[in-house]
């Protein structure tokens, strides 16, 4: 059983994999498609129970609701991006510029929670607290990937 942070981070490395590969890719070829796809499956999954328990923990406690909104505002651009992504031709040359913008912005995003957001939650939620949100996020993420 993991706490809540490091399942965020968990997926984190992955993303960045994930995000690494895409912009490497070239065209409408199948391998673009298909890590487009794995992304934003598992980026839209994350966010959504990442909302429903870290940030809804955080925006509970005094002190961290400006941080908490915040990062969900990071999530909801994140979201537009690949919703522009889904609706560009894959052999455009604007569908990787977006790709990169992405890549840019999700980093920036997980880099952040990693360092400020974590440190937040860690002096505001209690360890056996950050375990049951790390259940609840992992059990929350396999739900919205079943869906």
């Amino acid at each position: 059983m993991s706490d809540i942070y490091t399942e965020i981070k968990n997926d984190h490395d992955n993303h960045r994999l994930l995000l690494d590969k895409l912009v490497q890719t070239e065209g409408d070829s199948p391998e673009r498609a298909r890590l487009f796809a794995e992304l934003k499956e598992d980026v839209t999954a994350h966010a959504d129970a990442e909302e429903q328990t870290f940030y809804a923990a955080l925006i509970a406690k005094p002190g961290a609701q400006e941080q908490a909104r915040h990062s969900v505002a990071e999530h909801k651009d994140a979201a537009d991006l690949i919703e522009e992504l889904e609706d560009t031709d894959f052999s455009s040359p604007g569908w990787l510029a977006t790709a990169r913008k992405l890549c840019d912005e999700l980093k920036h995003h997980m880099d952040e929670e990693e360092e400020d957001v974590f440190e937040l939650g860690r002096k505001l939620i209690p360890a056996d607290e950050a375990d049951k949100l790390g259940t609840d996020f992992r059990n929350r993420k396999k739900k919205e990937l079943a869906a």
